[in-house]
């Protein structure tokens, strides 16, 4: 195993276009530390993450059941061959097995919230939040679904 994958590092997951957006905004957060990110393999994210190191998920993950344990194999396979120290995650779907697996093993899991479901929480953030280290949000609004959560402010 190389220096990379045995050193701890941060796990970036979303879906692409929005969720991604929203995990690139926290670039003066992650710039100086480790990190990886699981994503789908969609031209905005080629483009977006080229430098960075990546692993692709299995998409679409909107309720589709085959592409969820897809996506927890790869989950195992990437816990086992890495030292994750944190899962950080805006969703959508392909956050779950990854959060899920990030409890089981007792590593930190945050999830941010989407900017653009103020009324409603996502179905995802509905599944992971049992699972969760920490609740982010980006509404003071956002809190009446989630009152245990920490406002962080806009990052679009």
């Amino acid at each position: 195993m190389d220096d990379v994958a045995a050193a701890p590092t941060i796990l970036l997951v979303g879906s692409s276009g929005g969720h991604l957006a929203q995990l690139l905004a926290l670039e003066p957060w992650y710039a100086t530390r480790r990190r990886f990110w699981v994503t789908f393999d969609t031209p905005d994210a080629t483009s977006l993450l080229r430098d960075e190191d990546v692993v692709w998920a299995h998409h679409p993950t909107t309720r589709n059941v085959p592409n969820l344990i897809r996506n927890a194999w790869l989950a195992v396979r990437i816990f086992r061959r890495r030292e994750v120290a944190a899962v950080v995650t805006t969703g959508a779907g392909v956050a779950l097995p990854f959060v899920m697996l990030s409890w089981l093993r007792r590593i930190p899991a945050v999830y941010i919230e989407v900017y653009d479901r103020i009324d409603t929480p996502t179905l995802t953030a509905r599944l992971c939040r049992p699972f969760l280290s920490a609740m982010l949000v980006q509404w003071e609004e956002q809190r009446r679904q989630y009152p245990e959560a920490i406002v962080v402010g806009n990052l679009l």
